[in-house]
């Protein structure tokens, strides 16, 4: 499908969330519109867990295996909080799993990202707490039964004077990996069934060096192996560049750098669309999306795939650019964006080409703050989104009004 045929079906796609079928012939028509897209949004809701009463703070989404997964944790009144995660077959009834923290800080965790394989999750979740009031951070599981429940793990392989952050979680059929950092650049943690992670720290290529610092925000699970996106800061420099990982084992590492006019970015959220990597991040002028040359940057094979820059979106604003969410919706790409007013969606349906702003439901814009979320999750022909205000929390689906074949 060319560019200029997908933008021209960009409203029914994105309504819809389906892509025309490759090998079908665009009908002559008016000029594509440029306004933003408005799909139909339609809101479901999400029951409060038992326990003591409070409002949900909704975090983050999945879906495989045929299930519909939302996590986050449940507010009192008095700032007490408590982990919470929910499950549908079909986006629309929802029920909440049952959840069992077995630590201090776990009992008060928030869930803040989330992934599945083969049905069932794993999540992260974190509370600040101690002396210094540093996050508490640790992983839970869902376990054979549907309950999930917190792992058990030492106090130093999230914490301690290393720690930097966990920042998301991704599944394949090599098992489990956790993107972040430690005190010397970029780190992973790996785990073969979520049931206990390994931390790999320090490694070649992935860690800092002589050439500067790096961090890992995000990874995703290719056939064979794991790509993971995030930047580096340059020894002597001030602006961070954009760059990606490739590894068979999640062990051995190899580097590969996105290209930027300026040299300045970062690589902030990635997702497979038709089983090769989309990387979308932050740059100067607004918002870049790259994509591998020829080989998928998620193969496994051991060799760093080049990447090429193949769009960009959004203006540079006031605050700080960021990118908090990415998904793949049948054969095309939604994107959270913040800018330090506020929280934003972006859809694109040639591969990150060309893009246009999504309104978001609800009466108000949803600040860029730590108080506030928005998360996306699709599958095939649907999307949810999940709209944390700071006051309530609300989620959505895309309905199609048609299926645009």
């Amino acid at each position: 499908m060319s560019p200029r045929r997908a933008r021209a079906v960009l409203g029914v796609v994105v309504a819809g969330l389906v892509a025309l079928p490759v090998g079908c012939r665009s009908v002559p028509g008016p000029a594509p519109a440029t306004g933003p897209l408005r799909p139909d949004w339609r809101e479901v809701t999400l029951p409060v867990p038992p326990g003591a009463a409070g409002r949900l703070v909704l975090r983050d989404a999945a879906a495989c295996g045929g299930r519909w997964f939302a996590v986050g944790g449940v507010a009192d009144v008095a700032g007490g909080t408590r982990p919470a995660a929910w499950s549908s077959a079909d986006g629309i009834s929802w029920s909440a799993l049952p959840v069992r923290g077995e630590s201090f800080y776990g009992r008060q965790h928030v869930l803040y990202a989330v992934a599945c394989r083969d049905g069932r999750i794993a999540a992260l979740g974190a509370k600040s707490g101690g002396v210094h009031g540093n996050p508490r951070t640790g992983t839970w599981v869902q376990r054979p039964d549907g309950s999930v429940r917190e792992v058990p793990a030492g106090f130093e392989l999230f914490g301690g004077q290393r720690a930097v952050a966990a920042g998301r979680l991704a599944a394949g059929p090599g098992g489990w990996l956790i993107a972040g950092a430690r005190v010397d650049g970029a780190a992973v943690w790996t785990s073969p069934d979520a049931s206990g992670f390994a931390i790999v720290e320090g490694a070649p290529e992935l860690a800092g060096d002589a050439r500067g610092r790096t961090t890992a925000y995000d990874a995703v699970a290719g056939p064979s192996g794991w790509l993971v996106v995030g930047s580096l800061l340059p020894a002597g420099g001030a602006a961070l560049a954009p760059l990606a990982w490739t590894s068979a084992d999640g062990r051995a590492w190899r580097r590969a750098e996105l290209p930027v006019p300026d040299g300045r970015g970062l690589a902030q959220r990635v997702v497979l669309l038709d089983g090769e990597p989309v990387a979308v991040g932050p740059v100067r002028a607004g918002f870049a999306a790259w994509r591998p040359v020829g080989e998928s940057g998620a193969s496994g094979s051991g060799r760093a795939a080049r990447w090429r820059r193949v769009g960009g979106f959004g203006a540079a604003g006031a605050g700080v650019l960021s990118v908090v969410g990415l998904t793949a919706v049948g054969r095309g790409l939604v994107a959270v964006t913040g800018d330090g007013a506020g929280r934003r969606l972006w859809a694109s349906v040639d591969g990150g080409v060309s893009w246009r702003a999504v309104t978001v439901p609800g009466p108000a814009a949803v600040r860029d703050d730590g108080d506030t979320a928005v998360a996306v999750a699709g599958v095939e022909r649907r999307l949810l989104l999940l709209v944390d205000d700071g006051r309530a929390s609300r989620v959505w689906w895309a309905v199609p009004p048609t299926t645009g074949r």
